[in-house]
């Protein structure tokens, strides 16, 4: 769905810019120039960034706290990636 007609940015832009890394609204607005121009989208495009930011917390804690990431190899490499890139230190 698009959220910003002015830039043209989906929910799925911000979504995979939040899961990129973009810490905060103002990066994600740096970033994809959301919610920068009339500012219509802004409460829909902050809304959306938080679910977003928020689901990446959670897969951050469930790295954090190793959930069956020792059993396939190639989902340990996919969640310290994941952990590196939230900061989390020791996975």
């Amino acid at each position: 769905m698009i959220i910003c007609i002015c830039h043209r940015v989906s929910d799925r832009d911000i979504a995979r810019a939040t899961h990129q890394g973009c810490a905060s609204f103002d990066e994600l607005q740096f970033e994809l120039s959301v919610a920068t121009s009339c500012g219509r989208c802004h409460d829909c495009a902050r809304e959306t960034f938080h679910h977003h930011a928020a689901l990446r917390e959670q897969e951050v804690h469930v790295v954090a706290s190793g959930a069956d990431a020792s059993r396939c190899p190639a989902a340990r490499q996919v969640v310290v990636i994941h952990a590196e890139a939230a900061g989390v230190a020791g996975v």
